[in-house]
């Protein structure tokens, strides 16, 4: 079992991170949501770092911790809300036996190792409270599972294995790509993002960091542009709305959330976190699939990133591959916002290392998949952990019926499943075929030199 890490304060000064001056609360015993066991005991509080957090302790504790990263990230600013609804939907977790712990982080916004500091800030705490579990494991969603990937990377004697389910494991310098070219292509076919009466500003900044714009302003020019809800769409709404799913190759019912990242979470990693550096490119893109790709291609807007912003978020975000206990990860076939084809990225990141299954599910879901495939990953992961018998997609698979009597959730796992490269969804930038984007020894001349990355 592994020993204890330095407190909190440690880490936080090991990466280069000032904590704000704040009083920790907590863990005080506070109401559980609805959703988990009535004999449950929920705890929550606040750490030192303002990041609220919330523990549920089932009554039949089988004695391991599941720390969870969430997705996101928020814009906002943390409430404990957040981690609260983060329980609700993994109420399997307690449900299957296991202490569960979730933070908010502490602040909103983007920054990788800022949520990594304060999951690991968590754990401690965890451990303080109520002593060293049998056995922890890391989970993250959704850009939780980057998070995660990078918590085990940064913190490798803290957890014994790691589940990372619908993640984004492309990490940040190119799985947001797609998300770059949809801001781009959507310019070219809408003209109103801004509008010609507008203040002009490059596309890579998202949005201009004085717009007051709001995510409902924005879905009224997607629905000006496509007709994206209505069933009575002009020609040009049509044809605009079938060039700018064909050549970025994002679902029509997930169009618009894309766009909303593309323009809010753009604005806060470039404006908020790299002091308006820019650290995305579309340079040596060919855009295809529209009606007229030469005048696509002729007419969309080119940059290039600037290199100490494209190192910084790099750093932050991307995966060295460097994971070395079990990982286990689950994914939608059909995810429309976290493409399946992260889970090749990742596969390429680690190197073929033997320390990772993959799963898949026919599902097209990203927020959540079905519970009874949940507690069938988290069963293999820990067997895996404790035996050293190492699970595979079939088998994983054959346990969830069993798991399904219990949950009525449903099985959806295909063990046969293999995706294709990320540049087969994603157009790839130069050099960008080559995995991991970020190297180990990369990684570490940066942390020679100084860099950072994103502040906290």
């Amino acid at each position: 079992m592994r020993a204890v890490l330095a407190g909190s304060l440690g880490v936080a000064l090991a990466l280069g991170l000032t904590p704000p001056a704040s009083a920790a609360t907590g863990p005080e015993v506070v109401a559980c949501p609805t959703a988990l066991p009535a004999d449950t005991t929920c705890y929550g509080g606040q750490d030192v770092n303002g990041a609220y957090y919330t523990i549920a302790k089932p009554k039949a504790w089988n004695g391991s911790l599941v720390v969870h990263s969430h997705g996101g990230p928020d814009l906002g600013a943390p409430a404990p809300t957040r981690t609260a609804d983060d329980l609700t939907r993994w109420s399997v977790v307690v449900r299957e036996g296991y202490l569960w712990a979730g933070s908010s982080y502490r602040r909103g916004g983007y920054g990788t190792r800022m949520a990594v500091a304060d999951t690991e800030n968590l754990r401690e705490l965890v451990v303080a409270k109520f002593g060293e579990p049998r056995t922890t494991l890391l989970h993250g969603q959704s850009w939780g599972g980057n998070v995660a990937a990078k918590t085990a990377e940064v913190h490798p004697g803290s957890y014994d294995a790691v589940l990372l389910t619908s993640g984004v494991l492309a990490g940040g310098s190119r799985g947001y790509d797609y998300r770059v070219d949809l801001r781009v292509v959507y310019q070219y076919y809408c003209g109103n993002h801004p509008r010609p009466t507008e203040p002009r500003y490059p596309l890579w900044q998202g949005l201009r960091p004085d717009s007051t714009m709001t995510g409902t302003g924005l879905r009224a020019r997607l629905e000006e542009c496509t007709g994206i809800t209505s069933a009575t769409r002009t020609p040009v709404q049509q044809r605009n709305l079938d060039d700018i799913l064909a050549v970025t190759r994002i679902s029509e019912g997930a169009l618009a959330s894309h766009l909303n990242f593309a323009t809010f979470t753009f604005r806060d990693i470039v404006h908020n976190r790299l002091g308006g550096r820019n650290p995305f490119s579309n340079k040596g893109v060919r855009y295809s699939g529209s009606h007229d790709d030469a005048a696509l291609n002729a007419g969309v807007e080119r940059f290039s990133a600037d290199p100490s912003a494209a190192r910084d978020l790099s750093y932050d975000s991307d995966i060295t591959g460097t994971i070395s206990v079990p990982v286990l990860t689950v994914h939608a076939i059909g995810d429309p916002t976290a493409f399946v084809e992260h889970e090749a990225a990742f596969r390429a990141s680690l190197g073929w290392r033997p320390n990772l299954v993959q799963t898949f599910t026919t599902e097209t879901e990203h927020s959540a998949l079905s519970d009874s495939e949940y507690a069938s990953a988290l069963e293999a992961l820990v067997t895996w952990e404790r035996t050293g018998r190492k699970p595979t997609p079939a088998s994983v698979a054959a346990s969830c019926p069993a798991n399904d009597v219990k949950y009525g959730t449903g099985c959806f796992f295909d063990p046969a499943y293999t995706p294709a490269s990320y540049a087969s969804r994603v157009n790839a930038r130069p050099g960008g075929t080559r995995w991991p984007a970020l190297t180990p020894l990369q990684s570490f001349l940066w942390e020679r030199q100084g860099v950072r990355g994103i502040a906290p």
